[in-house]
């Protein structure tokens, strides 16, 4: 049976309408700042100076690009940084997965009390010394642990995965899982884990997001070049393109400094940015469900 169409009001046209049009501002608002990343940083500085770049490139050079790309630290950072991105979301999703769903389980004696202590973190951190001396202690300064190890786990994880638990495995089927001779290690693996997928996904975007973008545990812990992270390198990369000192005294070294600083800081923002920008769209449908179910209830 075909469903009924019925034609739409006046109304209902100015509604589409108006929708349309504040969505579609919204959507611009949130693409232009990105569009004009991408053609500031192959355009020429003194155009972007003048305020010739908003819709266009004007001048169009790859320079930018070229020095970043010539720097050998790159691409040690882009292998670091893939590497800490790769191990906290393996350590993340295993960490979180293990301390959500027993919280999610009825049968868990003092769970509220646990979650208590995790809700707690939320509001309460011990501070930035108290950490970096816990961390030194533990040996794992000036190693990847010191970036990996002290943000591998996050209550708001852990509240989001728990009750994606509580909403999708019901009790029905782990006991009838029991009958048959099943237990929680072979359940969790088994059954819960192939059930969890958009929340799976959902803790590896996470994981990945905050550690590529995160610097200052590298900027804290790390002393050694060879283990930094991708953004501590492109920070480093503009720190040394800003003019300083008695440069400020020449003013041709000056504007080439600025120039150059021009040059990178736009192109920095892509090449950090792209390989989220590649990754989202295949975990974006999980993602979104993920997220939805998480949250219901939380």
């Amino acid at each position: 049976m075909r469903p009924m169409i019925t034609a739409k009001s006046t109304a209902d046209k100015w509604f589409d309408a108006l929708n349309i049009l504040v969505l579609s501002g919204f959507a611009l608002l949130i693409l232009y700042p990105l569009y004009f990343v991408v053609i500031a940083s192959v355009s020429e500085p003194d155009q972007i100076y003048a305020g010739n770049v908003w819709l266009w490139p004007q001048g169009f050079t790859l320079e930018g690009y070229r020095r970043i790309l010539s720097d050998p630290q790159i691409w040690s950072g882009y292998g670091n940084s893939i590497l800490y991105a790769a191990a906290s979301a393996l350590i993340s999703v295993f960490l979180t997965i293990g301390a959500a769903y027993p919280l999610s389980r009825k049968d868990f004696y003092g769970r509220n009390t646990f979650m208590l202590f995790f809700v707690f973190t939320m509001f309460f951190s011990g501070g930035l010394i108290p950490t970096y001396l816990l961390v030194k202690n533990l040996g794992m300064v000036n190693t990847i642990w010191s970036v990996i190890l002290p943000s591998a786990v996050d209550a708001f994880g852990i509240i989001i995965a728990r009750t994606f638990f509580q909403s999708t495995i019901p009790d029905e089927l782990r006991e009838a899982a029991f009958m048959d001779g099943c237990r929680n290690t072979r359940f969790l693996w088994s059954v819960v884990i192939p059930l969890s997928k958009p929340i799976i996904a959902v803790l590896v975007l996470f994981a990945v997001v905050r550690q590529w973008n995160g610097f200052f545990d590298a900027l804290i812990y790390l002393e050694n070049e060879k283990l930094y992270p991708l953004q501590l390198v492109l920070r480093n990369i503009l720190i040394q393109s800003q003019p300083i000192g008695d440069m400020i005294s020449d003013i041709d070294s000056l504007l080439a400094k600025q120039r150059v600083s021009e040059l990178i800081k736009y192109g920095v923002i892509l090449i950090a940015a792209a390989p989220l920008l590649i990754l989202y769209p295949f975990l974006q449908r999980y993602f979104v469900k993920g997220v939805l179910i998480g949250s219901v209830k939380g």
